[in-house]
Parts: structure tokens; C-alpha cells; sequence
């Protein structure tokens, strides 16, 4: 059964820092491209980063570049998402997902997410 369970959300002030983790079984973890996607209230899904099998190549919406990212630990089946600089527009429900190197994964490929919200 595939699982994405990620963690680490939770309030903060804008120009707080959060890391978000993801643990990953299932699947394939180290032949796999991941990504984090995140939902806000009353939006849409926005692919939001993505990362190839070995974590060399990263890719970063335009809305995060700079400010948060990807890494990720085969040997442990772990996915993060180091969010520097947090926004009030970074406010979102992030989830992991298998895919999604460079765009929105399918949502059947999501995991199970963790909720940012950033507010003064």
C-alpha cells in the first residue's frame, strides 16, 4: 500500500521558517520522482517543487523560488521541503506525491498533507 504521510505544518508568522517532512512507503522511493503539491482554502492545487530520483535536479514554482527547498534521503524513504521567508499567500494545506518532477501530479499520487498557515 503506497503511503505519503508528511508532517511539520503548523502556525507561524510571515518571515517564519517551517520544515516539512514526508515518509514514504509503499513504492519504489529511490526510483521515483517526488514533489510537493499544496491546496489553499478556496483554490486550486499548485504544483508547488519537484525532485529526480537522486535529489540532483530540483525545480521550483515561480511563487517559491528562492524561499523554500526540496531535498530529499533515500536511504531513510524521506521527502522535505525546508519554507524559508513564509508568506500569508503561502497559507495551504502541502501534500507529498509520487511524479510531479516539473507539474502537478495526478491527485490520486498525493499523500496525505500537512497544514501551513501563516498569519500575524
Amino acid at each position: 500500500q503506497v503511503q505519503l504521510v508528511a508532517s511539520g505544518g503548523g502556525e507561524v508568522q510571515p518571515g517564519g521558517s517551517l520544515r516539512l517532512s514526508c515518509a514514504v512507503s509503499g513504492f519504489a522511493f529511490v526510483y521515483a520522482s517526488v514533489s510537493w503539491v499544496r491546496q489553499a482554502p478556496g483554490k486550486g492545487p499548485a504544483w508547488v517543487s519537484g525532485t529526480d530520483t537522486d535529489g540532483t535536479k530540483t525545480y521550483y514554482a515561480d511563487s517559491v523560488k528562492g524561499r523554500f527547498t526540496i531535498s530529499r534521503d533515500n536511504a531513510k524513504g524521506s521527502l522535505y521541503l525546508q519554507i524559508t521567508n513564509l508568506k500569508p499567500e503561502d497559507t495551504a494545506r502541502y501534500s507529498c506525491s509520487r511524479g510531479g518532477l516539473m507539474n502537478l501530479p495526478p491527485s490520486d499520487y498525493w499523500g496525505h498533507g500537512t497544514q501551513v498557515t501563516v498569519s500575524s
